[in-house]
């Protein structure tokens, strides 16, 4: 066993129809077409083909056995997020997302760990369903997006939740979503997950480093999806524009790698150089497994790309062992913080 994916996503087999029940065809349903698939749709329209692998428990745990994958830290598909609804209404389906999650982790104790979903258009409402997921269901942290419907995570209506989550222990997975690109975004390019989702990325650590997140609540704990994006890249030249621009430096007295050095980053770059250039970043010790597991973009062999890079045997150990822990502490295994 390899150890802890900690970039897995999941659904339940159905979900009530909220589209019926509010009104508004914008919420997501899957629409089952055979005993191996299923479409999400949105307002009549296919969002997203899916395998059975998405909400089939035995399905995963057969792929995990098969790949050598000790455990799985689950989170919700982003668009179920529903930033954009009345935050009353995206609360019943954050807690049916958590509620089952919770399950699944309750039945395979040893093989999941779950992150839970919040109604961020309304931070105390967020605030209150994340210390029921953690101290109630049990999960281990939260999963958010890069910004909660167009606004940034710097801004200071999320604060008070950024600080809860770090008095719970909870760890903070930051999935891009709700890309700003508009008629750019074309589907022929699938520039929304190619180029648009690093770049979001990338806009969220700035926010959390220049935002001063990252510098008022040190323990925060924050994993960044697919490799941090863009950041690994452009840390240099985020440096040389606090170097020389005074405003960016009034929230974030020190450069912004020392920030992004105590975040994770999951492995999933799909490219050696990619990848040894995060560790040569942020270290081994912020960089955890991901696969993306069970999408088209994400990572059929687990560790595959960890095992073939250049990166040195003990950095590799750590990226497919214990640097996961340090993040999820909540998880159900003792931290191991040497």
């Amino acid at each position: 066993m390899m150890g802890t994916d900690c970039h897995c996503h999941i659904l339940p087999r159905d979900w009530p129809d909220l589209a019926e029940r509010y009104g508004d065809p914008r919420w997501p349903r899957l629409e089952h077409v055979d005993a191996c698939s299923a479409r999400i749709m949105i307002d009549g329209d296919l969002f997203r083909s899916v395998t059975h692998q998405l909400y089939d428990i035995d399905r995963r745990l057969d792929d995990m056995d098969a790949a050598g994958v000790e455990r799985q830290i689950l989170s919700t598909v982003p668009v179920m997020f529903s930033y954009w609804a009345r935050p009353t209404d995206a609360r019943e389906l954050c807690r049916y997302l958590n509620d089952h999650i919770a399950g699944v982790v309750r039945e395979h104790p040893q093989r999941f760990a779950g992150l839970a979903t919040v109604p961020l258009g309304d931070p105390d409402l967020a605030i209150a369903e994340l210390e029921r997921a953690i101290t109630e269901l049990g999960l281990a942290g939260v999963e958010i997006g890069t910004n909660i419907a167009g606004a940034d995570l710097d801004d200071p209506r999320f604060f008070p939740f950024f600080e809860r989550a770090s008095e719970l222990n909870a760890g903070v997975f930051v999935h891009p979503w709700q890309v700003i690109g508009g008629s750019r975004l074309r589907p022929s390019y699938y520039a929304l997950y190619t180029v648009a989702m690093p770049a979001e990325t990338a806009f969220a650590a700035a926010a959390l480093v220049f935002g001063g997140v990252l510098e008022r609540i040190p323990k925060l704990r924050v994993l960044f999806a697919h490799g941090g994006g863009a950041v690994p890249y452009i840390l240099p030249r985020m440096k040389r524009g606090w170097e020389v621009w005074e405003p960016a430096r009034e929230h974030a007295p020190e450069p912004p790698g020392n920030y992004l050095s105590r975040c994770w980053f999951d492995s999933i770059t799909w490219d050696d150089a990619s990848l040894e250039l995060l560790v040569r970043r942020v270290g081994a010790q912020q960089v955890v497994l991901g696969t993306d597991y069970p999408f088209l973009m994400g990572e059929e062999a687990p560790g595959a790309m960890v095992a073939a890079s250049a990166v040195a045997s003990a950095e590799k150990e750590a990226i497919l062992g214990r640097s996961w822990t340090r993040l999820f502490p909540l998880a159900g295994v003792t931290a191991d913080v040497g």
